[in-house]
C-alpha cells in the first residue's frame, strides 16, 4: 500500500472515546508509548485506567497544529489521525 502526504492508517471508526471533537484524534492502536504526548504535550494526554493517548485539546494555534502534525508522523504504530471533521 502506497500512502500520499495526508493520508494515515489510522481510522476514524476506531477513534478512542476521549478525544475531543475535531481534526486530530487517537485510535484503539495506540501502544502508549509517549511520543505524541512529548511532541505535543499541549494537545495529547494519557488515559491512566486504560494506557492509551487521547487528543485532549485540539490544536489552537499554527504551532499546535504543526505539533500535533509532527506526532501523527511519528507515531509508531500509525494510531493518530487527522480527518478534517470536526466531531
Amino acid at each position: 500500500m502506497n500512502l500520499t502526504i495526508g493520508q494515515t492508517m489510522a481510522k476514524n471508526k476506531d477513534k478512542v472515546p476521549d478525544n475531543a471533537p475535531g481534526k486530530f484524534y487517537v485510535e484503539r492502536h495506540c501502544i502508549d508509548c509517549d511520543v505524541c504526548r512529548d511532541t505535543a504535550p499541549d494537545n495529547f494526554t494519557r488515559n491512566h485506567k486504560n494506557a492509551y493517548s487521547f487528543v485532549y485539546k485540539q490544536p489552537e494555534t499554527d504551532v499546535e497544529f504543526e505539533l500535533c502534525e509532527e506526532a501523527m508522523r511519528a507515531c509508531p504504530v500509525e494510531a493518530i489521525g487527522q480527518d478534517g471533521s470536526q466531531g
